[in-house]
């Protein structure tokens, strides 16, 4: 059994593999090419557990996290919109990859670039297909043709495709709401490829949601996958419909500090501060995280009955059932499926397997 005194991330690496083996048979199965979003686990040790699926390009957040993963992996596209004040970092990431690529949605961004790069990189438009958060929006031809005109004058910066994120799958429940989504972003690229194939015969459509990409059977002409959180899946996307709870690969655990007989809860060592805030509805309340108990080789499937109903900074506080009230005591440790893993991971910045070995994180945020 592990030795545990205060909240701990733990990684079942098993179910980690086996969600990286299924999301990569899915891409080749529909002859999508993978490029897997690293925000999730942020590990170099976790990422490199990719290419032994063939992945050999990747996806990150920011170029602090490209500049993390830059020794390992030479062709990254920075998923967020270029910040040209970042210029000096640009540079030494486009120097070091093979291929580094950059998404940009406004056409002042592109003669600042052409400017300030000693080396050419490849460009994507972020386009906006419902989510509402960043990009052109897929209607506007105009801006885009806009965009693609400055950057056809530029030496240094090579249009090779549109980029989009359905970020709105996040508020499907279900099958039938995830593939309305998918149906209706792919459309809308698909529409943008179909303008514009023919001065850009070469242009691609990358798309990385995990809902859509976990459900959805439909990928004509769609040629890259950008999804991320399917690594370790969270029950955010268990009530979506993505994943089963068999599917979640990380857990929190706590020690339990406190009983309250009185109302049926524990106070868990374990809070914001871990977790994140995040919250999902489940039977019409707000809950952070559902618990249960470990195992010797992983944590037994929770029931839906014992979740944590707050949190501040470091205490979680739990709701529980009688049975499983009797059965813990002061000093148990307890685990939490998370509701959004790639934030309760990014404020754990470290993870442990059940053989007790620790796992890198990047921490480099500023």
């Amino acid at each position: 059994m592990l030795n545990i005194e205060t909240p701990t991330l733990l990684l079942d690496k098993d179910r980690c593999l086996k969600n990286i083996k299924h999301m990569t048979e899915r891409a080749t199965h529909y002859g999508i090419s993978l490029r897997p979003h690293f925000k999730t686990a942020q590990s170099l040790k976790i990422g490199l557990w990719y290419k032994d699926f063939g992945v050999d390009k990747i996806t990150v957040s920011s170029l602090l996290m490209a500049e993390y993963f830059a020794d390992d992996w030479k062709d990254i596209t920075v998923a967020f919109p270029v910040n040209i004040l970042e210029i000096i970092r640009i540079n030494r990431l486009a120097e070091k990859l093979d291929n580094l690529q950059l998404l940009v949605e406004d056409s002042s961004e592109i003669e600042k670039l052409n400017t300030c790069l000693v080396t050419s990189v490849n460009i994507l438009i972020k386009i906006d297909s419902g989510t509402g958060r960043s990009g052109i929006k897929a209607e506007d031809i105009s801006t885009i043709k806009n965009v693609l005109s400055r950057l056809e004058q530029s030496e240094k910066l090579k249009f090779i495709g549109f980029l989009t994120h359905a970020g709105h799958s996040y508020k499907a429940r279900g099958l039938a709401e995830i593939i309305k989504v998918h149906n209706n972003s792919t459309s809308l690229m698909r529409k943008l490829k179909a303008t514009f194939i023919n001065d850009y015969p070469e242009l691609i459509l990358s798309v990385g949601d995990t809902p859509t990409c976990s459900i959805a059977d439909d990928w004509a002409e769609i040629d890259e996958w950008r999804a991320g959180n399917f690594t370790f899946f969270d029950l955010m996307q268990w009530q979506i419909g993505s994943c089963s709870l068999e599917n979640i690969a990380v857990a929190l655990a706590c020690p339990i500090v406190a009983k309250h007989a009185d109302r049926l809860e524990l106070v868990l060592y374990g809070g914001g501060v871990h977790l994140s805030k995040d919250s999902i509805l489940l039977n019409e309340k707000p809950i952070y995280g559902l618990l249960s108990k470990l195992n010797d080789n992983s944590w037994n499937l929770p029931e839906t009955e014992n979740y944590i109903r707050s949190l501040s900074q470091e205490h979680g506080l739990a709701k529980v059932s009688k049975d499983f009230f009797d059965s813990v005591s002061v000093g148990d440790v307890l685990t939490v499926l998370p509701v959004h893993s790639c934030l309760t991971a990014d404020s754990m910045k470290t993870y442990m397997d059940f053989e007790g070995n620790a796992y890198d994180h990047f921490i480099g945020h500023y």
